[in-house]
C-alpha cells in the first residue's frame, strides 16, 4: 500500500512539474515576444520610417561629447553637412537625444567652439575687411597680414565693398534661421531619409557648379548679385543633410567664383551667422541656466570643436588650391546612399 501511494505521488509531482515547465515556457515565449517587438521598434524608429518620440535622457558622457564635436568641428566648414552628421551619428549609433536643457547647453558650446576656430584663423582678414569697409587703409586680403597697398583706385574700391556684400549675403539666412531653425531640425530629424537626399542633391549640384562654373572671379570680384545668390543659398542649410559650407561655395561656383575665393568667401560669410547663432543661444541659456552635470561636456565641446574647426578650414583651403570638391560630391553620394541602406535594412528587420 505504501509503494502504491508513493508511486502515486511521484507521478503527480511529474505532472505538477511538466505543467509549471509548460506555464514558464509560454511566459518566457511572451516576454521573448514583447522584448522582440520592443527591439523592433526601436529600429524601426531608427530608421525614421515611425512618429514615435525619440527618447531623451539627461546626460551626455563625455566621450559622446568629443565625437559630437568632432562631427561639429568637421562639418560645419568641410562640405558634408555638420547638422545632418550629428543627426545620423546619434540615430545609428542608438545615442538618445539630449533633453531640451541639456541640447540648449551643448548647441551653445558646438557654436562657441566654431567660432572661435573662424575667428582665429581670418583674424587678420576681418580686421583688413573692417578697416577698408570704414575708410581706412587697403590692403590686398590675406591671413599673412600683407601690407601690400599698391592697388589701382577699382582694387581698392573693391576691397572696400566686399564688408557690405557679407553683410548682404547674411541676411536670407538670418531671417531664415529665426523664423524656420527650430522647426527644420525637428522635422528632419524624424524623417532621416530626407537628410539622406539632401546629401546627394547637394553633391550633385556641387558637381554641376563644377562643371559649369567659370572659376574666373577672385574673392573682390564679387557683386551684389553674386552675394544675394550666396546667401539665399545659405538659408537652405537649415535643412540637416544641405550643409552651410556646401550651399554657399556650390552658389560660388555657380557664380564664377573661384574655388579659392568660394571658400574664403563661405568661411567668412559663417563667421556672423554662426556668432550669431551662438549669441541667441546664449541668451536662452542665460535664462534656462547651465545644467550642473552639463559644465564639463560643454567645455570638453568648445574645446574639441574649436581645434578641429581650426583644423578643417586650413585644411580645405589648402586643399581646394590644387583639388577640386570631387572627393566630397563623391562621399556626399555614398553617405546618402548609405544611410539609405541602413534605414531600409533596419526597417526590414
Amino acid at each position: 500500500m505504501l509503494g502504491a501511494i508513493t508511486a502515486a505521488f511521484l507521478s503527480y509531482q511529474r505532472v505538477t512539474d511538466l505543467r509549471g515547465i509548460a506555464r514558464l515556457c509560454a511566459q518566457v515565449k511572451v516576454f521573448a515576444s514583447a522584448g522582440s517587438c520592443a527591439f523592433g521598434t526601436d529600429l524601426l524608429h531608427s530608421s525614421g520610417r515611425t512618429n514615435l518620440q525619440i527618447r531623451r535622457t539627461d546626460n551626455l558622457p563625455i566621450y559622446q561629447a568629443i565625437v559630437l564635436a568632432i562631427v561639429q568641428g568637421l562639418g560645419e566648414f568641410i562640405p558634408i553637412s555638420s547638422s545632418g552628421h550629428l543627426i545620423i551619428v546619434r540615430r545609428l549609433l542608438g545615442w538618445n537625444e539630449l533633453s531640451p536643457a541639456h541640447e540648449l547647453s551643448f548647441d551653445v558650446a558646438l557654436h562657441f567652439g566654431t567660432l572661435l576656430s573662424v575667428l582665429f584663423y581670418f583674424r587678420r582678414t576681418w580686421i583688413q575687411i573692417v578697416r577698408a569697409a570704414l575708410g581706412g587703409k587697403v590692403v590686398r586680403f590675406s591671413e599673412a597680414g600683407s601690407a601690400e597697398v599698391n592697388l589701382s583706385p577699382d582694387e581698392q574700391k573693391k576691397e572696400r565693398m566686399l564688408l557690405w556684400f557679407l553683410v548682404i549675403a547674411t541676411i536670407p539666412g538670418a531671417i531664415a534661421g529665426k523664423l524656420l531653425e527650430h522647426s527644420a531640425e525637428d522635422y528632419f530629424r524624424e524623417h532621416i531619409f530626407l537628410i539622406a537626399g539632401a546629401l546627394i542633391v547637394v553633391a550633385l549640384l556641387m558637381w554641376l557648379g563644377e562643371k559649369v562654373g567659370s572659376r574666373q572671379k577672385p574673392l573682390t570680384g564679387i557683386s551684389f548679385v553674386d552675394s544675394l545668390i550666396i546667401g539665399i543659398a545659405q538659408a537652405f542649410a537649415l535643412i540637416p543633410g544641405v550643409s552651410r559650407s556646401g550651399s554657399t561655395i556650390t552658389a560660388g561656383l555657380f557664380c564664377n567664383l573661384t574655388r579659392e575665393a568660394a571658400v574664403r568667401f563661405s568661411f567668412l560669410l559663417s563667421t556672423p551667422l554662426i556668432a550669431g547663432a551662438a549669441l541667441l543661444k546664449a541668451h536662452e541659456l542665460h535664462k534656462e541656466g547651465l545644467p550642473h552635470d552639463m559644465q564639463m561636456p560643454v567645455l570638453v565641446g568648445i574645446i574639441v570643436s574649436a581645434l578641429v574647426g581650426y583644423a578643417a578650414i586650413a585644411w580645405l583651403l589648402r586643399y581646394l588650391q590644387s583639388n577640386s570638391l570631387m572627393i566630397f560630391i563623391v562621399y556626399r553620394i555614398l553617405a546618402g546612399l548609405a544611410v539609405i541602406g541602413l534605414a531600409f535594412a533596419l526597417h526590414l528587420q
